[in-house]
């Protein structure tokens, strides 16, 4: 078996064998992304624990590089932190762009490696981006949404302590008057 039929070989046990599929509750970001040109549709939920992602769920409908790539790209990203999967997605944009000009290290990327091929076929890259957009995407809201509550917490606490300083005033008597 040649090294193409091999990466051939590696999408459709993917594709035929989802990893992480189906869509989970307790997530952190949710975001759909659709290729119109193929007629890929991709849901997916991003479950994060502070920085690290603990999971990557999703459903999708479209064709096998598209269903495939996103599920290698969640055996990659899960277990590691926002930073990490942000750098892979980064090598794997720079790859699929490069039309196989760019190849990626395999301890890194493992089975990501078989799209090399793809990245030659322009009609498919964004077949094989789908996935890694959203997850890029999902990255993004959830970091927004992490920043929104920081805000609100801390203007929580500010009016918390407006009220706490307002609670012990209220009862000190006012100037002129005797305690």
């Amino acid at each position: 078996m040649n090294v193409e039929d091999m990466y051939q070989q590696i999408i459709l046990d993917h594709y035929r064998e989802k990893h992480h599929s189906g869509l989970r509750d307790g997530y952190a970001a949710e975001v759909t992304q659709v290729n119109p040109s193929c007629g890929d549709e991709l849901m997916l939920r991003l479950h994060l624990d502070g920085d690290v992602i603990t999971d990557v769920s999703y459903d999708a409908v479209g064709c096998s590089i598209s269903q495939a790539s996103t599920s290698v790209m969640t055996d990659l990203v899960i277990g590691g932190t926002v930073d990490h999967a942000q750098k892979l997605y980064r090598g794997f944009q720079a790859m699929m762009r490069s039309h196989g000009e760019e190849t990626l290290d395999p301890d890194r990327y493992d089975d990501a490696v078989a799209f090399e091929g793809v990245a030659k076929l322009m009609a498919r890259v964004k077949c094989a981006m789908l996935g890694w957009s959203a997850l890029e995407e999902a990255m993004m809201e959830a970091q927004q949404n992490s920043d929104t509550a920081v805000s609100t917490q801390s203007s929580d606490t500010a009016v918390s302590t407006q009220n706490s300083s307002t609670a012990v005033c209220a009862g000190a008597p006012a100037r002129g008057e005797k305690a």
